[in-house]
Order: C-alpha cells, then sequence, then structure tokens
C-alpha cells in the first residue's frame, strides 16, 4: 500500500502544477477547477493510502525480495447466485433515467433499489445464533 500512496502523491503534485499552469494560461475557470479538485481528491487518496500502510502489516508488494505467490490467498466471498446485483442494476438504470425523463420514474426505481440492498444485506442472514 505504500507505492499506491506514494503514486497518488505524486500524482497530486502533478495535478497541482498542471492545474496552475492551466490556470495562469487559459484563464478558464471550469477546467481550473477541475483540474484543482482532482488533486484534492488524489491527494486524499495518497494519504489515506499512506496513512493505512503504517498501520497494516507488509504486503508482499512491499517487500523488494517478495514472490509473486507470496501475496496468494482468500480474496474474499463472493456469492455464486445472487440475483440482488440485477434488482441493483435495474433500479439504478431507472433511477437515472427518471433525471432525464422524468421524476415519476423514481417511484419505480426506489422500490427496486431498496428490495436489491435488502436482500443483498440479508442473503445469508439465516437468524440470530442460528447454527444451520
Amino acid at each position: 500500500m505504500k507505492i499506491q500512496g506514494k503514486m497518488f502523491m505524486w500524482l497530486s503534485v502533478f495535478l497541482l502544477a498542471m492545474a496552475v499552469v492551466y490556470g495562469v494560461w487559459s484563464k478558464e475557470p471550469a477546467g481550473t477547477t477541475a483540474l484543482f479538485l482532482a488533486f484534492g481528491l488524489s491527494i486524499m487518496i495518497g494519504f489515506y493510502l499512506g496513512f493505512t500502510a503504517k498501520r497494516v502489516d507488509v504486503g508482499a508488494q512491499d517487500n523488494k525480495e517478495a514472490d509473486v505467490a507470496d501475496d496468494a490467498g482468500e480474496v474474499g466471498f463472493f456469492s455464486p447466485h445472487s440475483w440482488q446485483p440485477l434488482s441493483l442494476a435495474v433500479g439504478g438504470a431507472l433511477a437515472f433515467m427518471a433525471v432525464a425523463i422524468g421524476w415519476w420514474l423514481m417511484y419505480f426505481s426506489a422500490p427496486l433499489l431498496l428490495v436489491g440492498i435488502w436482500g443483498w444485506v440479508f442473503e445469508y442472514y439465516r437468524g440470530e445464533n442460528r447454527t444451520q
């Protein structure tokens, strides 16, 4: 994580320099503001990654003598049969279409989004203190 933090910090230095140069030469406020905002986002991510890297175990990516296999292991649990992302995708698409077509479309997208979120959160919930 240290490497990624340094990369984002160097990116933020570059973005700050480009924002200043662009602002001086173009005198255009929208692009200059976008570059300054990109600088802010980049420095926040870089600070977070650097701050977190000091408090977690050193991964194989930060060890110069590490092999590729040293970083192998379980990544996480991914549900093989979940229908909840489909509900979230359709609800999200309808919600974004509501901005262009009309806000009345939110009446159809909100229930789909709520059902998808509820189902995703409680997909593997079997009750309190249940062993099976």
